[in-house]
């Protein structure tokens, strides 16, 4: 082994191909080639100056890190690859180099969301040890009374563990704003119905110092270098 050599899920995701969890998927798979010979082992390494490495049978090349900020309508489904959905974020964005989100929007939820191509942003972040702050707006199918509200704030037991929302606050008529760190599934939703209603809108604002802003439904931007720094 020597200092050049990387393991062959980074490779894969500073390829565009896909994160490194995934990658290691794919090796396992069979799907990935060293010098022409299939290999089935995720902790291989290589060197990326020396070896060619192959994913289904085509050479990969390194391509350059690409951030774009989606504002996910509803009805998409977040991931790079799903043969069952039927709309694809990644259909949004371009084509090349080929990007995955970073964390997860059900379908059924809106707004901001990250896509990228840099493996190592996307290990960090969706690790369940990094818990970053997001921002939603939402509207309940009925007004919550105030002693929902200070039932919220003061933090719910949901069935994997208590949740208190760093912020919950009434911005309208059945419509609230709520900041939480935790990465939970359907999380927000699950809070809500805890006070006995249920979300009929959801859409995410911000994440971290990302903050969606007016971008248009459907639409992405590249992030800035400033704004890529501070979300890494």
């Amino acid at each position: 082994m020597t200092a050049a050599t990387i393991k062959i899920s980074k490779y894969l995701s500073q390829a565009g191909i896909a994160s490194r969890r995934e990658g290691e998927a794919l090796v396992k798979q069979g799907l990935v080639s060293v010098n022409g010979k299939k290999i089935a082992n995720p902790a291989v390494r290589i060197d990326p100056e020396k070896d060619k490495v192959a994913y289904r049978g085509k050479i990969l090349a390194i391509e350059n890190k690409v951030y774009y900020l989606l504002n996910k309508p509803l009805g998409y489904t977040c991931t790079a690859q799903d043969p069952h959905a039927k709309k694809l974020i990644v259909a949004l964005v371009p084509k090349e180099p080929k990007v995955w989100p970073v964390g997860r929007l059900d379908k059924m939820t809106s707004g901001l969301i990250v896509m990228t191509n840099d493996g190592d942003l996307t290990l960090k972040l969706t690790h369940p040890r990094y818990e970053m702050e997001k921002e939603y707006e939402l509207s309940a199918n009925h007004s919550l009374s105030a002693a929902e509200i200070k039932s919220i704030q003061k933090g719910v037991s949901l069935e994997d563990g208590f949740i208190r929302p760093d912020r919950f606050e009434q911005i309208g008529p059945n419509r609230y704003r709520i900041t939480i760190h935790s990465g939970k599934k359907r999380v927000v939703r699950r809070i809500i119905e805890k006070v006995g209603k249920s979300v009929a809108k959801l859409k995410r604002i911000r994440a971290a110092s990302l903050v969606l802003g007016d971008l248009p439904d459907g639409k992405w931007r590249h992030l800035s270098e400033k704004e890529i720094q501070m979300f890494k």
